[in-house]
């Protein structure tokens, strides 16, 4: 990782070695088995750096000071994704990453496409990577002051609340519940929620019965766990920390299906080609930057990054990026989502 030291030793090997044991005719081989045992092993470490703290200018932990808490969203709630307008102006909060001189950014490790560590040079990598470094050059001049914390699903929240990191990009929905808790950026992708089962499977849908008494896997505080107790309340559900989780236990046969962003499946299905996105996608989901609710001028300017890199149409840094992660998922998505505004 560039510019925050070593990572920290990875645990859980045993559970790595039992997935080699128990391979079934399911269980991705070749170089996908290479690059799944690489992420599982960094899976389980929550924070890259060493006691958990993100660095400081003198290489001590950062102290965030607090910004103001900002008015509650309205009860009645109906357009999530509406944020602030663009502005280059630095507040407080922009003041403070460019005294650090790096952005902190809370990053997924785990999802190939998306945020995942290439096991063949270390790095990490991938569409939301590409963006955050998109923000750490608008805001510092170089795409390469940024220091990338892994976090999992659950903990992408309290990360920001503590002051941990100065964003989040990790694939993260936009929903009335969350922005009662953090600040978003406008969307920067649109997702929806689909099933992954191994080919040949009996589940074929959300809604057409075929999950009723199945082992289903999702994300701790996914919108993907919420959507299954509301829809599949017969199924057997099971929560892991990282999507990747529910990708070893779908191959070991403790779960019978997956259900996650459609995004993150098709990388899941790269991944794995015994496994495969079915039924549709059942609801309209966006991805959006997430930051502390108080740090409104880093809103407003990851909002002005958002515009220029959605800017250009085909030729936009948004569509490079969209060509060199995702177009090989097919997932229809032809431009980036308009922005909304509600100021």
């Amino acid at each position: 990782m560039r510019g925050n030291g070593r990572a920290a030793p990875a645990k859980g090997t045993g559970a790595v070695a039992a997935v080699r044991r128990r391979r079934t005719a399911r269980t991705v081989v070749g170089a996908t088995v290479a690059m799944l045992v690489t992420c599982a092993l960094a899976a389980v470490t929550a924070l890259l750096l060493p006691g958990g703290g993100a660095p400081g200018r003198n290489g001590g932990p950062v102290t965030a000071a607090r910004p103001a808490a900002v008015a509650a969203p309205a009860a009645d709630c109906t357009d999530p994704e509406a944020s602030l307008r663009p502005s280059t102006a630095d507040g407080p909060a922009v003041r403070r990453i460019k005294e650090r001189g790096r952005l902190i950014a809370g990053v997924d490790q785990n999802s190939y496409r998306w945020g995942y560590r290439d096991p063949a040079t270390g790095k990490l990598d991938g569409f939301d990577i590409t963006l955050v470094r998109a923000i750490a050059k608008a805001l510092l001049g170089d795409p390469d002051k940024v220091t990338f914390l892994t976090i999992p699903t659950n903990q992408r929240i309290a990360a920001l609340k503590s002051g941990k990191v100065d964003i989040v990009a990790r694939t993260m929905s936009i929903s009335c519940d969350r922005i009662k808790e953090v600040a978003f950026s406008t969307a920067y992708f649109q997702a929806g929620q689909q099933l992954l089962a191994p080919k040949g499977s009996a589940v074929t849908g959300i809604d057409d019965g075929s999950l009723a008494g199945r082992r289903v896997c999702a994300a701790a505080g996914s919108t993907a766990e919420a959507e299954l107790a509301k829809r599949a309340a017969s199924a057997k559900v099971t929560t892991v920390p990282n999507q990747l989780d529910c990708l070893v236990r779908l191959q070991l046969g403790q779960v019978d299906a997956i259900l996650t962003d459609n995004a993150l499946g098709a990388g899941q299905a790269a991944q794995d080609p015994s496994v495969v996105l079915v039924g549709k996608p059942f609801t309209t989901e966006y991805y959006g930057v997430a930051m502390n609710r108080g740090a409104e001028d880093l809103v407003r300017r990851v909002n002005a990054v958002l515009d220029d890199y959605r800017a250009g149409g085909a030729s936009s840094p948004w569509m490079q990026a969209y060509r060199q992660w995702l177009a090989r998922a097919d997932l229809g998505i032809t431009a980036p989502p308009e922005p909304k505004y509600r100021d």
